[in-house]
């Protein structure tokens, strides 16, 4: 379970908050071409009308692609339903490396046409699921070797534009990112790592096509794959974690401070680098 950075994420134990498709899942499927145990922690036990994988057919993925995976249905705004999933983790595996708060929720509506009950369901997730998964994981990732907390969260840019078009999709996940701050310096005394990670550009996740589907198709052809993130996860996720802790990281940037000069096959190849939508936030 406490394998050292240098050898990938070969046997290393790891927690991703909505994993059965999209980003969360390509961030799976990449450590587990490493060998790693993953669990699939997400709320879609049967299939959705419109997208597709739940959190078996993940964990069939995973154990195709050279990783052990443990689907568990959870609903992270439940307190209960965290600590168990992590303790099933821990039981399974031996123990926790990494937890990826990959669960998200949306709405980019203005104030007036924003219901509480949204406003509600993505505090809950983002910000409040973020820090109760960071928190109940902490004791376990303090005893790995190489521990790392990951958020799928933008740098903060504490700027008027990227918050009245969308207030409350902005403090929801601003929420995460603060997180970041917060805890990368409690728990560097730990060597727990906490960053932050956010595509520069719009990803093209099942979930945005059916978004932008009334969209013309060039526009939604503009777009990068998800495994430009995974990529881009792996190597911050295999980082010495006392090293590299408390940053906001870009997936471009990242992949080209790691030597990658070609980022072609991460998108449409009849799609231009410079028609590419940038994503929110940037």
């Amino acid at each position: 379970m406490t394998q050292s950075a240098d050898n990938g994420l070969k046997g290393r134990t790891i927690f991703i908050t909505g994993a059965s498709r999209g980003i969360g899942l390509a961030i799976a499927l990449r450590a587990a071409r490493d060998g790693a145990n993953i669990t699939i922690a997400a709320k879609t036990e049967e299939p959705h009308p419109k997208l597709p994988g739940t959190i078996y057919s993940a964990a069939r993925e995973i154990e195709a692609a050279g990783g052990q995976a443990l689907p568990l249905r959870v609903d992270i705004r439940n307190d209960a339903q965290v600590a168990d999933a992590i303790e099933q983790t821990v039981k399974k595996f031996g123990g926790l490396d990494i937890l990826v708060n990959n669960a998200s929720a949306i709405s980019l509506t203005g104030t007036a046409e924003t219901d509480m009950k949204r406003f509600d369901l993505m505090h809950q997730i983002n910000t409040r699921g973020t820090y109760l998964c960071s928190k109940l994981s902490a004791p376990h990732l303090a005893r790995s070797s190489n521990p790392h907390i990951l958020m799928l969260s933008p740098p903060l840019n504490i700027t008027e534009r990227w918050f009245a078009p969308h207030l409350a999709y902005s403090l929801a996940k601003y929420g995460m990112s603060l997180c970041v701050l917060g805890l990368a310096g409690e728990l560097r005394k730990q060597g727990i790592a906490v960053n932050a990670l956010w595509p520069r550009t719009v990803i093209g996740t099942a979930a945005l096509q059916v978004a932008m589907s009334g969209r013309d198709t060039n526009e939604r052809r503009r777009v990068r794959t998800p495994e430009i993130v995974s990529d881009a996860a792996h190597v911050i996720l295999t980082k010495p974690s006392r090293d590299f802790t408390g940053q906001f990281c870009l997936d471009e940037e990242v992949l080209r401070a790691a030597g990658c000069t070609d980022f072609a096959p991460y998108r449409d190849a009849g799609v231009r680098e410079e028609d590419l939508l940038p994503d929110f936030f940037l």
